[in-house]
């Protein structure tokens, strides 16, 4: 097993659990109470706060910050300067607390583009992409493709990331059909 890595810039708190094989480069913060899995990439300048979780084989590019009340699942993927939130009502004169977050999941194999927001009290489903600048004001179903401001739906995307044809075939061979949660993949079952 692989020691995590950590730069020599990184403040890191008590408390805190990071797998082996993570990586956590220039400048970031993960602070008291955060759990981080293994095999993960911290680009430079992210901060993880107070009791976040985040699963195993997860890359968090350049200017992120994941916020207390905020969980996100293995192998997901959160591009440079993505925005989460854990207050809908915030006011500086009037600081809620942990207690009045509202909590937000990223599912596994989840893609958040640049630049892109997520207004906290919504689950990104398992294999959505979210693109670059969106903004997701409710939840998003597995697989689900999200562009604009707000969000809105404009397709369907593969585990791997192409999107679907009309019929949720992929040319990667996968195919999909309608489930409680949004998309899931077609199996196959062989007659012997």
């Amino acid at each position: 097993m692989d020691s995590p890595f950590i730069h020599r810039s990184s403040y890191i708190d008590d408390r805190v659990s990071i797998g082996s094989g993570t990586k956590i480069w220039h400048f970031c913060h993960i602070q008291t109470g955060a759990v981080i899995g293994e095999n993960c990439t911290l680009g430079q300048n992210v901060n993880i706060s107070n009791r976040v979780i985040i699963g195993n084989g997860v890359k968090i590019q350049n200017n992120v910050s994941v916020y207390e009340g905020v969980e996100i699942e293995d192998d997901v993927f959160l591009g440079p300067s993505c925005v989460f939130t854990n207050d809908l009502t915030p006011r500086a004169g009037y600081p809620k607390g942990p207690a009045n977050y509202v909590p937000t999941r990223v599912r596994a194999g989840a893609s958040i583009g640049a630049n892109a927001t997520i207004v906290c009290g919504h689950t990104i489903g398992r294999c959505a992409l979210i693109g670059a600048g969106a903004v997701i004001t409710s939840d998003v179903p597995d697989h689900a493709l999200m562009i604009g401001v707000p969000a809105r739906q404009a397709g369907w995307v593969c585990a791997c990331g192409k999107v679907l044809d009309d019929h949720w075939r992929c040319a990667c061979g996968r195919s999909y059909q309608p489930g409680p949660d949004g998309l899931e993949e077609t199996v196959c079952s062989s007659k012997t």
